[in-house]
């Protein structure tokens, strides 16, 4: 048996497009929270600014904002009155055609009457309502105005109808009053609530057709009309007082009576009590050369509102906002199928990021990043940093910094320079599966190695200054993202070592990585490096048999330290007793064997001489590397010390 097949358009966006990328987001994401904001704004954030392969919200309500602007800049809403003035003009230069060849005083006394015809195109249609017109081709284009006024109408109301109803006969005009006249005892009956279901399906089994939206209920109905019948209000408000004078003088001839208008307005009546939330009152400039008819303005207003709620839906910034309130439907009508695809993108990543376990929420009800997070972040802070210090110095990455250590059960392809042993299990099994059924023929690239770390343990202790002057100069997020390097490789590389993360600024205090993570910058006079390496002894000395290294980050002179009672002192310039107290607990360090090496920010000559005295006071180093490359400069600094 054959199966038939249909095919048409995909509406998800590419079926082709790689799936969404986590890390990037993530890595975005974690430069936000570095920079002191919160977790969800950082998320919203990005939403808002999207990638180089995805539109964010922005860009999307800016496309929205740009449609609207053109409709009001190349459009205008005297189309309608043009259009019965040019047939009101063709009129009656056919009948003055035809009164020329014409030698009666009849003719003489009509070439009188329209020679007097009123400059007001309503005033003269309205005048010319009773003339017994001489030229056939004068009388149609007349007719035309009073069958373009009615179908005008019906259009602003019901979408289609000026189309629909070109060429439309008496029998026609009937059905349309008769849907009118049903609709409005429908919508009389529902305000009474006295309707019934089978009012509405009688209803629109008999004038169904003037409804393709085919609304379910009584309740779907009343929306598509009302949000119809308010933007042709807001049509009429944007119109000038002469137009709209003009407009009502006009709408009495649709269709040769006023029946017609006198049903619309009792439908507009009824329309405005059902749904009085909508924009009644509202307008718009519009300023083009284009002229629309009422119907194509009515529309062009429905769609200006449209377009004002995706602006507002895609800004998020009202309380309880979610991607899921979008409009998808309406995205696609207005911005088109690839808008759609990039906000769908969007929701997806959001979904994806909380799915996988991204963000938690504490016990204070605030969303933070998860361990998982950090991981992440302290993966991509690494790898970052050790590209750079590839490309510098030439240094291998950390997963060859145990060569000669023990294996941590763990195997990885063969790169060019590994000194490490095969793994021949993994080696050979990946050759058998390349080409099975075939003699075993190995290729460089089945080749996999043995993982091997160092055992030697280090306590170390990273320094990182959180005084105000790291937040104004810059430094906030590059210092953040050395120590999740630093402490990403001691976790995942260096098991066996000790690190401590010591933050100071007027007080030193531990913090542990998502904590600095999220560390705000505040506003706070004071180096306090006394305090800090004071943190570090204690940190050290818990670890006697450990291979002791310091690593401090600071871009300012100690200008504090800690008293006996526990309060911190400031002083700038710089005391001596601070001076003093400070280089007291370096010496301490020193005494225990710690390598210590100093990181200086920034091109301070205060601060260089006192780091330099530091230095050579207890056979440091001090390293002055810019922000770029901060984190090489530790991450090598604490490598290479490790291996001393």
């Amino acid at each position: 048996m054959s199966r038939a097949a249909r095919y048409g358009p995909y509406a998800g966006g590419d079926p082709l497009a790689p799936p969404v990328d986590l890390r990037e987001a993530l890595a975005s994401i974690g430069d936000d929270v570095l920079a002191g904001s919160s977790p969800k704004r950082a998320l919203r954030e990005f939403l808002r600014r999207g990638n180089r392969d995805m539109r964010g919200l922005d860009k999307l309500a800016a496309q929205a904002s740009r449609r609207k602007r053109e409709l009001l800049k190349n459009t205008n809403l005297d189309g309608t009155l043009r259009e019965v003035r040019e047939l009101l003009d063709r009129a009656v230069l056919e009948e003055r055609k035809e009164l020329a060849r014409a030698l009666d005083d009849d003719a003489r006394f009509a070439e009188m009457r329209i020679e007097e015809l009123p400059p007001s195109t309503a005033q003269a249609v309205q005048e010319l309502a009773d003339y017994d017109w001489r030229s056939p081709q004068a009388r149609q284009d007349y007719e035309k105005i009073r069958d373009l006024l009615g179908r005008e109408m019906l259009d602003q109301r019901f979408a289609g109808m000026k189309q629909a109803l070109e060429g439309a006969t008496d029998e026609d005009r009937q059905r349309i009053d008769e849907m009118l006249s049903d609709l409005n005892d429908l919508l009389d009956k529902h305000a009474r609530g006295e309707d019934t279901e089978e009012d509405f399906e009688q209803f629109m089994a008999e004038h169904g057709d003037f409804f393709p939206e085919n609304p379910r209920n009584v309740e779907e109905l009343l929306d598509s009309l009302a949000q119809r019948a308010a933007a042709a209000q807001r049509l009429r408000n944007s119109l000038s007082q002469e137009q709209r004078d003009e407009l009502d003088a006009l709408a009495q001839q649709a269709f040769g009576s006023p029946s017609l208008m006198n049903q619309l307005e009792r439908l507009d009546g009824n329309l405005r009590a059902a749904r009085p939330g909508e924009d009644w009152t509202g307008s718009e400039r519009f300023r083009g050369d284009q002229g629309m008819g009422l119907g194509e303005g009515t529309g062009a207003l429905q769609e200006i509102a449209e377009l004002d709620q995706l602006a507002e839906q895609l800004s998020q910034q009202y309380a309880g906002a979610s991607l899921d309130d979008i409009d998808l439907d309406a995205l696609a009508r207005h911005l088109g199928p690839q808008a759609v695809a990039d906000a769908r993108t969007l929701a997806e990543l959001e979904k994806e990021l909380q799915r996988q376990g991204f963000f938690d929420r504490g016990a204070d009800g605030q969303w933070r990043l998860s361990p998982k997070a950090m991981r992440q972040l302290g993966q991509t802070a690494l790898r970052d940093v050790m590209d750079r210090v590839s490309s510098r110095g030439g240094q291998r990455e950390t997963r060859r910094a145990g060569a000669t250590g023990e294996p941590t059960g763990a195997s990885r392809p063969w790169e060019f320079g590994d000194t490490e042993p095969w793994d021949v299990v993994r080696t050979l099994t990946n050759a058998t599966l390349r080409d099975p059924g075939v003699p075993v023929r190995m290729a460089v690239s089945d080749v996999e190695v043995v993982e091997t770390e160092q055992r030697t343990q280090a306590a170390v202790a990273l320094l990182v200054d959180t005084s105000f002057s790291m937040v104004m100069d810059g430094r906030w997020v590059p210092m953040k993202r050395t120590a999740l390097a630093l402490n990403h490789l001691v976790a995942t590389k260096f098991r066996g070592d000790a690190l401590q993360l010591i933050a100071f600024g007027r007080h030193a205090r531990v913090v542990t990585a998502p904590e600095l993570a999220g560390l705000d910058g505040v506003y706070e006079q004071g180096t306090n490096l006394h305090h800090a390496f004071l943190l570090a002894g204690r940190h050290l000395r818990r670890h006697p048999n450990a291979q002791p290294v310091v690593l401090v980050v600071t871009d300012g002179e100690p200008t504090a330290h800690l008293e006996s009672d526990g309060f911190a002192t400031f002083d700038y310039p710089p005391s001596a007793r601070t001076l003093g107290m400070t280089v007291r607990e370096l010496d301490h360090l020193a005494r225990i064997g710690a390598q210590i090496t100093i990181f200086r920010l920034g091109d301070d000559p205060g601060l260089a001489r006192i780091v330099d005295r530091m230095a050579r006071r207890v056979g440091g180093r001090v390293v002055a590397p810019d922000l770029d490359g901060l984190g090489a400069a530790v991450v090598s600094d604490y490598v290479r010390m490790r291996r001393r």
